[in-house]
């Protein structure tokens, strides 16, 4: 057996319990510390295992496994073979394809796998429940706790904002409230970014991985890192995306997307000057600057 980190032994005999043979373990992790993944083989059988970092991020997984079991097909999404509470454990399926955030796509590679996220994930919200009032008190807590936070990051980035920054930063943190009040809540995967996205270029296959953050809010949130971090600047990839996903937003989802994105932009600039990263303070600008002038 090979491993490229130091593999729990507790986890080694669940692992070994679930998948008798185990040959090779790699580490897989994403480069942050509460990221714990590795792919074990036992001959030419493979699977993930994971350890969440916390109860709740377990506890979400394995629901968020169950439920894509029900709404998605098995090349569209892992399935949980095997899960230990007590360790915080999942082991899942391989799904064929690449991760597609550092993929080098073509354009209209690029247009076509928006298009597949954007219908697959419509699939994913049709098939919800409408949430509990818990639900609904957690959304309301985590919207004012956003309004909180551009309040808190207007007073100190005032003086690197436009006049019209200034604005939206200010109506997110009056509106997020009421705004996210007046939609539906729609089980979320919770973290739908590229990184969470599999292209398989062989199949033309899309795949979902990853579902330690699923949880009921508004459809419109799934949408605030793409629309930050990638249709800021490529506005014919969200015009792609809703095309799969099937209908426009309403009024009131726009309006919301926006002040979210905002919300994020502002977070990304106060951080990027108080850590003195170059990085963060340029994609606050970025994003905040294509809110300001009425993104869509």
């Amino acid at each position: 057996m090979t491993e490229n980190k130091p593999f729990p032994p507790d986890l080694r005999a669940w692992v070994t319990d679930n998948l008798p043979g185990v040959d090779e373990v790699t580490d897989v992790s994403w480069p942050r510390s509460s990221s714990r993944v590795w792919r074990v083989t036992a001959g030419p059988t493979a699977a993930f295992v994971k350890l969440s970092p916390t109860e709740i991020a377990y506890d979400r997984e394995v629901l968020g496994y169950a439920y894509a079991a029900r709404t998605l097909a098995e090349d569209e999404a892992p399935r949980l073979l095997a899960a230990n509470p007590v360790l915080k454990a999942i082991m899942s399926s391989p799904l064929p394809g690449k991760v597609v955030r550092d993929l080098p796509l073509e354009k209209e590679v690029e247009l076509r796998v928006h298009r597949y996220a954007g219908r697959l994930l419509r699939r994913w919200h049709d098939q919800s429940d409408p949430g509990s009032e818990q639900d609904r008190q957690d959304l309301r807590a985590a919207m004012r706790e956003q309004a909180q936070e551009a309040a808190a990051c207007l007073e100190s980035t005032a003086g690197h904002l436009t006049a019209g920054q200034r604005t939206l930063v200010e109506a997110a943190s009056r509106e997020l409230p009421e705004l996210a009040e007046q939609l539906r809540l729609v089980y979320q995967h919770g973290d739908n970014s590229t990184r969470k996205w599999l292209w398989d270029g062989e199949s033309g296959r899309h795949g979902l991985i990853d579902f330690a953050m699923a949880h009921h809010a508004p459809a419109v949130e799934e949408f605030v890192w793409l629309c930050g971090a990638v249709w800021a600047t490529r506005p014919d990839l969200k015009a792609a995306y809703f095309a799969g996903y099937g209908r426009p937003l309403s009024d009131t989802e726009e309006r919301l997307l926006r002040l979210l994105t905002t919300r994020l932009g502002v977070s990304y600039l106060n951080t990027g000057l108080v850590k003195e990263r170059v990085d963060l303070v340029e994609r606050g600008h970025l994003i905040l600057d294509r809110m300001a002038h009425e993104y869509r």
